[in-house]
This record gives C-alpha cells, structure tokens and sequence, in this order.
C-alpha cells in the first residue's frame, strides 16, 4: 500500500524536478530610467572590448527591430550578462541594466538564458 503512494511521488520528482531555493531564470535588460548616453556608453562597452555577440541587433538581424537604443542595449546587455555571469559578471553597467526574471525574446529574436 504505501509503495503504491511512494512510487508516484517518486516519479513525480524525478521526472518533473523542481529548482532550488533561490534557483530561477534571469535575463539583463535596460533600465527605463537610464539616459541614452549611458546606454550608449555600456553598449559601446559590451559590444566591444566586452566581447558580448552583438550581431542580433545589426541591420538585417532578427533583433534589429525595434530599432530603438533601449532595446538594442537590453539585448547587448543580456548577451554578455550571459556569457559571463558564472565569471562574476553582474547586470549593473553603471546602473542602466536591471535583472528580469520574464524572458524578453520576441518573435525571431531570441535572448540567451544561461543556466
């Protein structure tokens, strides 16, 4: 009798575990208050001597649009939050990116989540 109680729960775990305390996705965008001049300066930074892959959001890319300097910064800052985070990186850049725990992609625009 309690094997047959037991034996789903056990699978239930197994097959379907859950994250740990404090365990969940993050993504890095821009902040709305940040100015453009600092979103300017930590995208010229990421994309660069950062070494983050900016080329989503070159012309004729799927993350090109919107246009806008907002969102190319939330994609050049989720890129290299991503690629480097688990080597001390922060979203920080100057206060201009916040954390997110909803994921940002949009159609073929697809935001890199590192476990």
């Amino acid at each position: 009798m309690t094997l047959r109680i037991l034996l789903p729960l056990v699978l239930l775990v197994v097959m379907f575990p859950h994250k740990s305390y404090g365990e969940f996705e993050q993504w890095c965008i821009a902040d709305v208050q940040a100015t453009d001049a600092e979103l300017q300066a930590a995208i010229d930074y990421t994309c660069g001597e950062g070494g983050a892959d900016c080329s989503s959001i070159q012309e004729n890319q799927p993350c090109y649009f919107p246009n806008t300097l907002k969102d190319h910064a939330s994609f050049a800052f989720n890129a290299y939050y991503q690629k480097f985070k688990h080597n001390g990186a922060s979203c920080y850049f100057n206060s201009a990116a916040i954390t997110t725990e909803k994921d940002p992609s949009y159609g073929s625009c697809h935001y890199d989540y590192t476990p």
